[in-house]
């Protein structure tokens, strides 16, 4: 698992629409997890981070570019210079209203680590908590759990479905950030030692209640804060 990625941003195809340095200011106050590099004068700019953060990073850009290039379609009959322009918070909430009903955001992914899956279920169950206008599925492949948001009916607000979607990756991204695991392996132990090792894993849950505690016929699953899980592996063993 990286706790890191780099990413390499191709920004000069706003260059004609924004002044890219604050294109990129913009982009630092609303994506604080991740790091960037110095813009360089074709327009590419390094970005590091967690693998989530990169994701909401690029679906913003791609929603910002889609906008420009809807409008660039009404526009091409207009042969004048449009100027670069400063960028301003009513314009980029205009293009994103006009462009979130398009049937491309009817239905949205999420893509998670299964463990962050089961933490959110447990401890923040309200964060799949929708109304009847939406319908969460989803399918587990291992260690990638893939989140299905989608509208219930022709009826339904497909802003809604965003903003499901929004809540989710957002929540994910805050536990990737703090989330550790470990795994106590029963190779080695004998039946009777193994429903011990269990049993004390249950006896010792009340006592963190913020660790997630997986029990399976080969092993214990303990996520959590790094610190807490090291204090329950420490008290099991003892």
């Amino acid at each position: 698992v990286f706790s890191s990625v780099t990413s390499i941003l191709n920004m000069s195809i706003f260059k004609d629409q924004f002044v890219l340095e604050d294109l990129i200011q913009e982009l630092k106050k609303k994506s604080t997890a991740l790091s960037f590099g110095p813009l360089q004068s074709n327009g590419h700019i390094s970005v590091q981070g967690p693998f989530p953060a990169i994701k909401l990073l690029r679906d913003s850009l791609l929603l910002k570019a889609k906008s420009l290039s809807e409008k660039d379609k009404g526009e091409e009959s207009k042969p004048h210079q449009r100027p670069r322009r400063r960028l301003q918070q009513h314009r980029l909430t205009t293009e994103t209203s006009n462009f979130i009903y398009d049937a491309d955001w009817e239905k949205q992914v999420v893509v998670l680590d299964t463990d962050t899956y089961h933490y959110m279920k447990y401890f923040y169950p309200r964060t799949f908590l929708v109304n009847d206008d939406v319908v969460i599925s989803n399918i587990t492949d291992g260690d990638i759990t893939t989140v299905y948001i989608e509208k219930a009916g022709s009826r339904s607000d497909a802003e809604q479905v965003l903003r499901v979607k929004e809540k989710i990756e957002n929540r994910s991204l805050k536990l990737h950030n703090a989330l550790r695991k470990e795994r106590i392996y029963f190779e080695e132990q004998t039946g009777d030692e193994k429903r011990r090792y269990k049993q004390v894993c249950e006896s010792l849950k009340p006592h963190y209640p913020h660790v997630l505690i997986s029990l399976y016929d080969t092993h214990v699953d303990v996520v959590g804060n790094s610190s807490e899980i090291f204090e329950f592996i420490k008290e099991v063993s003892n």
